[in-house]
C-alpha cells in the first residue's frame, strides 16, 4: 500500500519539527515548506522532501503542492506579540492561511489540518471548552484576532469543499523549541530572575500534540475543533521545576500583575526609542496574567489526545537545549 501523503508548512519551527518528526516515523511520505531563508539542518534529520515556498507567494504554494495529497498541515504562523508587528502578523496569519486554503483546494487536498491556539476563544472565558462562543475576534491583541480570522477563513474554505479540521493547542513545550516557552528555561539557566510571572495555564507537550494533528488527519470530524490542553500550573511552579530539572536558581515568589504590566510599557517604550525588539510586551503579559485553563475532553475521546506531566514537557526541552549547547 503506498505510504500517504503530506505536505506541512512550517516545517522548520518547533511544533513543524516534532510533526515532521511523528509523520516521518509512521512511514507517511512528507512535503516540507520552508523559506528561502530558513535553516534546514534540523529538518534534514527525517527523510522529508523540502521544498521552497512562501505563505505569501501563493504560485509558490500552488508550485509545491502535491495533487490530491492525503493531508495538509497548516502550522506556520507569526506568534509576535508586539503591536508593532502587527501588520507582518496580519498578512501572514490571515493572507497566507487564505493562500494556502486556496492551493490546498485547487490541488483537491483530501484533508485540512490548520493549526491554531486556546486563544482563538478568548482570554475572560475561565475553564474553555469547544461549546463555548470563540471571543479572539474582539481581542485588542494582533495575535489572538487574527489566529481568529484564519480559523474564520478554514471554515469558509470548508464550505467550499475543504474537508477541514482546527486544532487549538495551548502553551506548548519541547524540543526542536528555541524562541517560545524555551526562552524561560534558557534565560533561568543563564541569568538571575528575581520574580516569575503571576499567572497561570495549560501546558502541553511537542510531541503529542503532533500525535493529535496526525490523528486528526485520520479520524478527527471534519469541521470541528479540538482543544488540546495539558497539565495546569502556575509560571512560578513551571520556574520550579524547571529549577529542579537544570539546578539553576529560580524565584520564589510572583510579581504582581499591575507591576509586570508596568514594566512591559517601559520596555517596549525603551524599545522604540534605542531601536530593538522587546521580550515583554503589553500584549505578552495580558496573555501569561491570566489563570487559562483548558478542557480537552473532545480530543481525549476522539483523537486518542494524552495530558503529558509538566516535567517531562521541561526535561525534553532542557535536555534538546542543553544538547544544543544553549543552556550549560
Amino acid at each position: 500500500m503506498a505510504a500517504k501523503t503530506a505536505f506541512v508548512t512550517g516545517a522548520t519551527g518547533f511544533l513543524g519539527l516534532n510533526l515532521v518528526e511523528q509523520l516521518t516515523a509512521a512511514g507517511w511520505s512528507v512535503t516540507a515548506l520552508h523559506r528561502p531563508t530558513s535553516d534546514l539542518r534540523q529538518l534534514r534529520a527525517f527523510e522529508a522532501e523540502p521544498v521552497e515556498g512562501d505563505l505569501l507567494d501563493p504560485a509558490s504554494l500552488k508550485r509545491s503542492l502535491p495533487q490530491a495529497v492525503d493531508a495538509v498541515f497548516h502550522v506556520a504562523a507569526d506568534t509576535s506579540a508586539w503591536s508593532r508587528n502587527d501588520r507582518r502578523q496580519t498578512r501572514i496569519n490571515v493572507e497566507g492561511t487564505q493562500n494556502i486554503l486556496e492551493a490546498a483546494l485547487a490541488a483537491k487536498a483530501r484533508r485540512f489540518l490548520h493549526t491554531s491556539t486556546w486563544n482563538t476563544y478568548g482570554l475572560e472565558q475561565g475553564a474553555l471548552h469547544e461549546d463555548l462562543p470563540q471571543l479572539g475576534g474582539d481581542s485588542w491583541i494582533n495575535y489572538n484576532r487574527t489566529k481568529f480570522l484564519a480559523e474564520e477563513a478554514v471554515r469558509a474554505a470548508g464550505a467550499r469543499g475543504l474537508d477541514a479540521v482546527i486544532l487549538n493547542p495551548c502553551h506548548i513545550m519541547g524540543r526542536y523549541d528555541r524562541h517560545s516557552w524555551a526562552r524561560i528555561v534558557i534565560d533561568l539557566c543563564n541569568r538571575w530572575i528575581p520574580a516569575a510571572p503571576p499567572g497561570a495555564g495549560c501546558f502541553c507537550h511537542g510531541a503529542a500534540i503532533a500525535r493529535a494533528q496526525i490523528a486528526a488527519a485520520e479520524r478527527g470530524r471534519s469541521g470541528q475543533n479540538y482543544l488540546l490542553g495539558g497539565q495546569h500550573a502556575s509560571l512560578l511552579e513551571v520556574f520550579r521545576i524547571i529549577g529542579e530539572v537544570a539546578g539553576c536558581r529560580v524565584p520564589d515568589r510572583s510579581v504582581p500583575a499591575f507591576a509586570f504590566k508596568a514594566v512591559a510599557r517601559i520596555n517596549v517604550a525603551l524599545a522604540a526609542i534605542l531601536g530593538y525588539e522587546p521580550e515583554i510586551t503589553p500584549e505578552g503579559v495580558e496573555m501569561v496574567s491570566l489563570d487559562a485553563r483548558v478542557v480537552s475532553t473532545r480530543a481525549e475521546e476522539e483523537l486518542g489526545y494524552e495530558n503529558v506531566p509538566l516535567r517531562i514537557l521541561i526535561e525534553d526541552s532542557h535536555a534538546w537545549l542543553q544538547g544544543q549547547g544553549l543552556v550549560p
